[in-house]
């Protein structure tokens, strides 16, 4: 390794130790257009399989930087990974309720900590910036597995205009949560089912209040400490 090519890699070591939450995000945001790209081909059990394991090890490596209980994180995050990896080598559809389970936990753990990492203190970073954006895509990605469970559980959970008694895919279920935690609105894919009805209104709920009590406290703290350089200046 030259010496050019080993203080670049010195340069994109400190960057993700000095904000992970970035490399998350931008982790989660790659796996929505890299997931539709792969779903409907034969390869797409694996593909998506091993895609998942990349963002639980992110996100793993992130919740060592928040008050998050890392060996909780490992002993939700392996049963998740074995049970990826059955579904994704040996052919086993079975197991996605229980994989979906445990990603989902997984996933509401991690952005459980990330919020407390960002309420911790009275200073916004840079990197709890980050961790905002980053926590929003995994609450989003939670409750999609939510989603995937409730539609293993209860055939026809959810319908939409195309083909509305199949299945919905993984993508049209994480652009539903997106939607409803957003609230920009529910799209083509709509609950059906009491269970479906009554998970979608908790996601929304859930979506109103992370806005109003984080991100508008985020807000708050760096245009506070943005009027303090100005006094000091």
């Amino acid at each position: 390794m030259g010496p050019l090519r080993y203080f670049r890699y010195l340069r994109y070591l400190a960057l993700t130790r000095r904000h992970p939450s970035a490399i998350l995000l931008l982790v989660q945001l790659a796996g929505l257009l890299l997931y539709p790209l792969f779903e409907s081909s034969r390869s797409a059990p694996l593909a998506l399989g091993a895609f998942g394991i990349v963002v639980l090890i992110f996100t793993t490596r992130m919740v060592r930087s928040t008050p998050g209980l890392t060996w909780l994180s490992a002993t939700i995050a392996l049963p998740a990974v074995v049970l990826l990896l059955l579904q994704g080598v040996w052919g086993m559809p079975w197991l996605l309720p229980w994989s979906a389970a445990l990603e989902a936990l997984f996933y509401f753990y991690a952005a459980g900590s990330l919020i407390a990492y960002m309420m911790s203190d009275w200073h916004a970073t840079t990197d709890e910036l980050f961790a905002a954006g980053a926590t929003f895509t995994l609450l989003a990605w939670a409750f999609a597995y939510v989603f995937v469970v409730v539609q293993a559980l209860y055939p026809g959970s959810f319908s939409a205009a195309v083909n509305p008694q199949d299945p919905r895919t993984w993508t049209e279920l994480v652009f539903l949560s997106f939607a409803l935690l957003s609230s920009t609105g529910i799209g083509d894919v709509i609950p059906v089912k009491p269970l479906a009805r009554a998970v979608t209104t908790i996601e929304m709920f859930v979506g109103v209040m992370y806005v109003a009590v984080v991100v508008s406290r985020l807000i708050g703290l760096t245009l506070l400490q943005h009027e303090t350089r100005k006094e000091l200046d």
